[in-house]
């Protein structure tokens, strides 16, 4: 039996994991990243070609597909504003990038 500050922890000492290690994947479904936000991508359809070349990129699922030839705004639930999406896009202004205010 173990005690870590007089808290029983009732698994063996060679399941506990060492402090500071990540032992689950985690996602942006499960964690809503949007809240770490400090830049904001701005999605103008208008200029977009839908080329899809920013879809695959976003490693949070933030660019949702309405079809096959179609993309939607940005899920900003998701999006933590890493900026992989604007510098993927081809399309001069079809994706803007700035600060956030929040």
């Amino acid at each position: 039996m173990i005690f870590v500050k007089g808290v029983k922890i009732d698994q063996p000492w060679n399941e506990i994991s060492i402090g500071g290690n990540i032992t689950e994947g985690g996602n942006a479904v499960a964690v809503p990243t949007g809240d770490w936000r400090v830049m904001i991508p701005t999605f103008h359809e208008e200029k977009c070609k839908h080329c899809m070349l920013c879809f695959p990129v976003c490693a949070d699922s933030a660019i949702p597909v309405e079809s096959e030839n179609k993309r939607l705004d940005f899920n900003f639930h998701l999006c933590k504003g890493c900026g992989v999406c604007f510098k993927v896009c081809p399309f001069e202004g079809a994706i803007t990038w700035e600060k956030e205010d929040k």
